[in-house]
Order: C-alpha cells, then sequence, then structure tokens
C-alpha cells in the first residue's frame, strides 16, 4: 500500500498493515502499535511524544530533522484519512533541530507559556513546545501539559480522543503504510561507564556484546561490580540474563553499564532505575547514527513480554532454514501480537520459545 490509500482506508486494514509489519512502541514499551490504531474512530487527534527525555537520546531530533518531508507526508496523509490534528510535542530547548519539520508541515507554533492547546479549536499540525522537564516524556503528563487532557485510572488516551506516538514509532509506521517495509531495526545509545558513548543504527536481535564493543568496553571487560541496564538515565531496568545473553528489542534504545552500588542506591518501584544525578551524563555524545551490522541475531518474539495482555509471536521457522532480509520468520499470536522479520540474510540456528537466532550468511541469488 501507500500513503496516498489512506484515505478511505478501513481501519483494520490500517492495523493488520502496522500489526503484519510488526511496528511496536520505540520508546520504551514496546508496545504492538496497531493495538492503538484499531481504535482510529474512537479519536480525532494524534500526539507525536516528541520529547528526548533521556539527557542521551538524539534518535526523535535526528529523526525528526532528517526525515522532515517523510513527517511531512504522513501527517498530510493522517489528517486527510485518520485525524483532525497532529500535535508534535518537542522541548523549547531542542528547537533547532524541529524549525526544518515546522517549516515543511506549515505548522502553528505553541511556546510553553501558551500551553495548552485546545486541539478541538486547531487543525493540521502543532507544535506544542514544553520546557525542560524530564517527566513530560510520560505519556499520560505530556498529554495533560500539551492539550489538558486528563488521563485517570485505567483510562487510555483512545478513551479521550487522543493516540500517543513515539517519534521513532511512526516513522517505522511511515516506513509500513507507504513502503510496506517491516521494522527490522532500531537506534541504540550506548552510555555509562564507556570510553565512547555511541549512538547506533542496528538490526533487532544485536547482541549487547556488539554494542558494547563499538563503545569500547568488551563484554569480558565488565567486572563484578558493574552491572547492564536496558534504557535511559531516567528510566531503565536490570537485563534479563547476563550481559551475554541480552538481545536488542524494538523498545530497547539504550543500553548503559554502571556500577552496581549505584544501581542499587537507586532502584525504585517495580525496579525502575532513575541515574539522572547519580552522575554526569554530558561530555562528547554521537549525536548521528552509526549503521552496525553484527554476524548474528536473536530475534526477541515479544517486545516486552512484562507487558501482560502481549503475546509472543509465533514462529514460522526452524533451525537451518534460509532467511532473506526482511522475510516474515514469525506470524503474531493469539490476542496482542507482532509480526516479525529477519534483520539480516542468513540462516536460522535456533527457534527457542523467546527467540529466533540467525546466523548471517550471504542469501544465493
Amino acid at each position: 500500500m501507500s500513503l496516498s490509500q489512506l484515505d478511505g482506508m478501513a481501519v483494520p486494514k490500517i492495523a493488520t498493515t502496522l500489526r503484519d509489519a510488526g511496528v511496536a512502541g520505540a520508546g520504551g514499551a514496546g508496545f504492538p502499535t496497531h493495538a492503538k490504531w484499531r481504535r482510529l474512530d474512537d479519536v480525532d487527534h494524534l500526539l507525536v511524544n516528541h520529547q528526548e527525555s533521556e539527557p542521551i537520546y538524539y534518535m526523535d531530533r535526528w529523526l525528526g530533522r532528517e526525515r522532515a518531508h517523510a513527517f511531512a507526508a504522513l501527517f498530510e496523509a493522517l489528517l486527510g484519512s485518520a485525524f483532525e490534528t497532529v500535535v508534535v510535542t518537542p522541548k523549547l530547548k531542542h528547537r533547532d533541530w524541529t524549525r526544518g519539520l515546522e517549516a515543511v508541515t506549515d505548522a502553528t507554533v505553541y511556546l510553553p507559556e501558551d500551553l495548552p492547546v485546545d486541539a478541538d479549536d486547531e487543525s493540521g499540525v502543532v507544535f506544542a513546545y514544553t520546557d525542560d522537564e524530564y517527566k513530560y516524556g510520560m505519556e499520560s503528563i505530556l498529554l495533560n501539559v500539551a492539550t489538558g487532557t486528563v488521563v485517570r485510572g485505567d483510562d487510555l488516551p483512545m478513551d479521550h480522543g487522543w493516540i500517543v506516538q513515539n517519534t521513532e514509532t511512526l516513522w517505522n509506521a511511515y516506513r509500513a503504510l507507504d513502503r510496506d517495509i517491516p521494522t527490522t531495526r532500531t537506534y541504540v545509545h550506548v552510555a555509562g561507564n564507556v570510553p565512547e558513548h555511541r549512538f547506533l543504527d542496528v538490526p533487532i536481535g544485536t547482541p549487547a556484546a556488539d554494542l558494547l564493543d563499538a563503545a569500547g568496553r568488551p563484554i569480558g571487560s565488565l567486572s563484578d561490580a558493574e552491572v547492564l541496564l536496558h534504557g535511559g538515565p531516567g528510566w531503565s531496568f536490570r537485563t534479563d540474563g547476563t550481559p551475554a545473553e541480552f538481545r536488542v528489542s524494538k523498545r530497547t534504545n539504550a543500553i548503559l553499564v554502571l556500577d552496581a552500588d549505584t544501581v542499587a542506591a537507586n532502584t525504585y518501584g517495580d525496579g525502575r532505575i532513575e541515574v539522572l544525578d547519580a552522575r554526569d551524563w554530558g561530555g562528547d555524545h554521537e549525536t548521528t547514527p552509526t549503521t552496525l551490522d553484527p554476524d548474528a541475531v536473536g530475534v526477541p518474539l515479544a517486545a516486552n513480554p512484562a507487558i501482560g495482555p502481549v503475546e509472543p509471536a509465533d514462529p514460522l521457522v526452524s533451525p537451518g532454514d534460509r532467511v532473506k532480509r526482511r522475510e516474515p520468520i514469525a506470524v503474531p499470536g493469539d490476542g496482542i501480537s507482532n509480526a516479525h522479520h529477519a534483520p539480516i540474510d542468513g540462516i536460522v540456528t535456533d527457534v527457542f520459545e523467546s527467540r529466533i537466532d540467525i546466523r548471517f550468511d550471504v542469501c544465493p541469488v
């Protein structure tokens, strides 16, 4: 399909396209995107979470600047078929990154002192710039600050007429809706006790060992007094299993190596770790992604197994099968679930309950 086909297309077709492309929340939760978009008939507005709340993140800013025309085309198509208003919500301090996107979308601009936006009185694309507050990156708080919408209890933004999506998630939605390209890569930052901060464009399933090597910390150099986290300084968790077992999923936006004592002193309810003030996160940051292609990947069959309603996908492949990049390797399971695709050309080496391992190998023509 293409963006030009969105106008008049049934909601189930749009949602199914996103499901079959494996689009999932890239902002940290990993929730299958199609589950939100199945409720397009219930909403009038799209809120683009462009907050970049972590001090080491650049993926949203970079995408907004470098893919401005693609986002403009996506917004125009969605405004013609699904939404009355698209509200983009960057921090004011990042406006130099977003002026180009403002211009190509002919956006109405609200500064922090002008908020909240009354979306029912607006149309088209609106930029709602916020002050520099970490908590504004949280979906319900951002929705309230930017638009005055209050989401309480078990309510969802869709219950109040809104779909909220992170910028990278929308980039993947654009590729699925306009080009039939599935989600097989993601952007990951590597920081903490590493010689070099890295901003990497990697295949889904990339091992932590390859990420750490790229940042100058081979996995064997981690001491017993260090731990590997997934997530950013303001919101992260210990990785499941050992660093050697960790694989990038569709929700992985950063990994951190930190001292175990620091982690223990800054762990809160549900295991969330917040180390924003535990160290200096400044320094020389890589602000443009570098492509990294490992020799092998392990594709998780659920982006975030901790989310109860989400079910893992069902494998389509077996050990020994040869697969091509972007070829389907798992179909959605029962309930809320996503498809998954081969992020590299190669041979399937193992199929586990939670992931599919693929070793790179050049596929014959």
